[in-house]
């Protein structure tokens, strides 16, 4: 029964992207990586951010 749940959430969702995005930290110098997941028409915008 599970399978069929899933298949019918696949076929109803919009295409959603993870966008993981580099970011120097103001406090301590280091790299962060941050997730998000989002809409794969606002992942252009986002990015140039």
């Amino acid at each position: 029964m599970a399978k069929k749940v899933v298949a019918t959430l696949q076929t109803s969702s919009k295409k959603m992207t993870k966008v993981v995005k580099m970011i120097k930290s103001p406090k301590s110098g280091a790299y962060v990586f941050e997730e998000k997941v989002m809409n794969a028409d606002e992942v252009d915008a986002y990015l140039k951010k």
